[in-house]
């Protein structure tokens, strides 16, 4: 079949001959073709290049076949032109060998140049081939007939638009091959399927598919395996096959399960057409829901709402079952020659009716609590209201017992112990005086819980809410909030700001008025007067030291307190603030009790020793309508009462506008006062504070003391009356002095 045609040949006469050597002009020689897969045997003659020379020429061949891949396929012999075959091609690697033909003179000058292209002739060498040998699909049971399933593909390498490359598909083979069930592939490689599917006649489908080309030689194929898996429809509707459980609940008891229903169902077990779901009818008041178990498929009726025994006896419901998965059949009618085959199928809208069952459930009685006709209920209580006041009525009933009334009426929760209830008749009484101010009254309600308790085994209890809004009466006067201020020293008027609360609600509060009792002129004044706070100015003639001011404080009513407010001036520049001036008063305000009481007992024990050192007889002392204690800071030398006939005792007790503090003996000097004769005999004892005086401005001379001729000295000590009513008012603490 080798042919070698020579397409040009080269003229020897002179006029060709001038005519390639002058234009040098490289012809392309395209006619030869090599046939793929040659068998040999190699080499063999594909052809002869002929080039008429009167001069000998040698041949040489370069390019495709020769020298660059596919290499060693061609040779020429270089004297006479001949092309040799040295082995098979392949023409799907290389379809056309393209070299470069010349022919040399004896002086090694090119006489001839030529372009060669050899063509390789295509034969069907390959058959046509599918991307895998495996395909593997799952298809749902549902599936109508005509669906595409799958389109698989071949591709065949042999020469493009030859019968070669040109192939058909076909099934060779299906197993299981059931008869109501065929599987179909058209040209482009789709399969089908005409009929029905059912997963219980088939589970998989193992389908054989070929892919057969057209060579006119020989016919090439090769196949591949298609495996469709059927899935599981819902063909087989489930039935309620059984119950168990006691079908008893307790009233006023939820959670509990009374019934389970069993169900039985052909379709492949776990899958949607298995699993079953069920509903509920006749359930007027939602107290039951029904859950799917998700092992045994088993309906599991549940109390999610309690049941009330006396709203009857028994509850009957309609229970259904159907599958998560909607129910489909299909069924060959004709099997017709062409096209799709003649089934029946049943859509969802045609379903058949799901299985139901009756149930009864039984309530079984329980004892219920006593029920309140109001749950929640608001009363009115005036404060101050007294002992015995009636508040409200609470009413229950006994929903278990034909009589209403088999239970008593308890308090349950009363925090401050205000109210009592009839056990009987449910009225609620106050048993203490109620106080709005009370901790236990919020935004003015005092909250209360009442109990009805029955007497069953075990006895329930029924609670109300009593809210009781206690009406506010004006029985708290305003009160400061601290009772001492600083106050700084300065040139002009300096104001600090004192403000007063008041316990009870408007209008019984604030905002208040202030005043200042007595004379405070160029001293003190308040501005503002009126409000929540007040602005207590200073005056520039009121002294650095500690001051007390009455205070009177009015609220909207009229109703007033009376304090006395402690302030200390002191000089801002050299302290911030008069903290511990005002500590140390306050400590020693703590203690004038004590050192009067002292001062006191220190009197009569004078009085006491010189009575015992004396004579027998006594000498009253010698006293006047205008006898007074001496101003002195230091006593006299006393003498001997044996040779006196009259003693004279003063007490003097010493204030200071600048220093603020009293002075007292100490106790050794108590000791030895009765024995010392000469001024030089007294020891020097430093004088020691004990508190702070009141203002200096305030100050008011001690009431004197009268003992009468015809009385002993111990009687008159026995009864001073009101001769010690000033001395009583400085003992008394600032904070206690209502000014009236």
């Amino acid at each position: 079949m080798l042919c070698c045609f020579l397409l040009v040949l080269y003229s020897s006469t002179a006029t060709c001959s001038r005519l390639l050597s002058r234009h040098r002009r490289s012809w392309i020689v395209d006619s030869f073709t090599i046939e793929e897969g040659h068998s040999g045997p190699f080499p063999y003659e594909l052809g002869k290049i002929n080039v008429e020379r009167k001069y000998r020429v040698n041949f040489e061949l370069y390019g495709e076949g020769v020298d660059k891949e596919p290499k060693g396929v061609l040779s020429i012999h270089k004297e006479s032109g001949i092309v040799f075959v040295h082995r098979a091609v392949d023409y799907e690697e290389n379809k056309l060998l393209k070299l470069k033909f010349e022919a040399s003179k004896s002086d090694l000058s090119i006489d001839t140049a030529l372009g060669v292209e050899i063509s390789i002739l295509d034969i069907n060498d390959n058959p046509p081939r599918f991307p895998t040998d495996l395909f593997k699909i799952n298809v749902e049971q549902e599936t109508p007939q005509g669906s595409h399933l799958l389109t698989v593909v071949a591709y065949d390498r042999d020469q493009r638009g030859t019968p070669n490359s040109t192939f058909h598909y076909e099934i060779k083979s299906v197993a299981p091959n059931p008869p109501d069930t065929k599987f179909t592939i058209d040209k482009s490689g789709s399969i089908s399927f005409k009929g029905c599917l059912d997963h219980e006649v088939a589970e998989m489908f193992t389908v054989v598919v070929e892919a057969k080309d057209h060579g006119d030689v020989v016919s090439l194929s090769s196949s591949t395996t298609v495996v469709i898996y059927v899935e599981d429809g819902n063909n087989h509707l489930p039935t309620i096959s059984g119950q168990t459980g006691s079908g008893k609940v307790k009233e006023d008891e939820g959670g509990t399960s009374p019934l389970r229903l069993h169900v039985s169902d052909k379709d492949t077990p776990n899958s949607p057409a298995w699993r079953a779901k069920y509903t509920i009818q006749g359930d007027e008041g939602q107290h039951f829901q029904i859950k799917t178990d998700p092992d045994t498929n088993d309906g599991i009726l549940t109390v999610i709402k309690p049941l009330d025994f006396e709203g009857g006896a028994q509850v009957e419901l309609t229970i259904s079952v159907e599958n998560e998965a909607p129910y489909v059949s299909c069924k060959v009618r004709e099997k017709t020659p062409s096209g799709l085959w003649k089934v029946d199928s049943s859509e969802r809208d045609d379903d058949p009716q799901p299985h139901s069952v009756k149930v009864v459930i039984e309530v079984e009685d329980t004892n219920d609590p006593p029920l309140f006709s109001v749950t929640v209920k608001d009363a009115m209580l005036e404060e101050n209201a007294p002992i015995g006041t009636w508040v409200e009525k609470v009413t229950a009933v006994d929903p278990d017992s034909s009589h209403a009334r088999d239970f008593v009426y308890e308090v349950g929760n009363d925090p401050a112990g205000w109210v009592t209830v009839d056990p009987h008749t449910g009225d609620i009484t106050t048993s203490k005086t109620p106080d709005r101010e009370s901790p236990h009254v919020v935004d003015g309600v005092y909250t209360i819980l009442v109990h009805a308790v029955d007497a069953g085994k075990p006895p329930m209890t029924g609670t109300a809410t009593l809210n009781i809004h206690v009406t506010d009466k004006n029985d708290n006067v305003p009160h400061l909030t601290v009772d001492y201020v600083d106050v700084c020293v300065s040139d002009g008027p300096t104001t600090t700001n004192i403000t007063a609360f008041d316990l009870d609600d408007n209008p019984f509060g604030g905002p208040f008025t202030f005043e200042l009792p007595g004379d405070v002129n160029g001293k003190w004044k308040l501005d503002p007067s009126y409000g929540y706070t007040a602005g207590l100015v200073k005056m520039p003639d009121v002294m650095a030291g500690p001051h007390t001011i009455n205070l009177k404080i009015s609220d909207m009513q009229g109703q007033f307190g009376a304090y006395i407010l402690s302030v200390t001036v002191c000089d801002c520049s050299v302290t911030s603030n008069c903290q511990s001036g005002r500590v140390a008063t306050k400590a020693a305000s703590g203690a004038i009790g004590v050192v009067f009481a002292s001062l006191f007992l220190l009197l009569v024990l004078l009085l006491m020793a010189v009575v015992i050192t004396c004579k027998k007889k006594f000498i009253p002392l010698e006293t006047s309508d205008e006898g007074t204690l001496l101003e002195s800071n230091i006593e006299t030398p006393g003498t001997d009462c044996k040779d006196r006939e009259q003693t004279s005792i003063s007490k003097h007790f010493t204030h200071s506008s600048a220093e603020n503090v009293s002075y007292l003996f100490n106790d050794d000097s108590i000791q030895k006062l009765s024995h010392l004769e000469t001024e030089e005999d007294l020891p020097e004892y430093p004088p020691h504070p004990y508190a702070d005086e009141r203002d200096s401005d305030n100050l008011s001379e001690l009431d004197s003391i009268d003992i009468p001729d015809d009385d002993s000295f111990e009687n008159a000590l026995k009864d001073l009356g009101p001769k010690f009513k000033k001395l009583a008012s400085i003992c008394k603490p600032p904070h206690t002095q209502n000014i009236t």
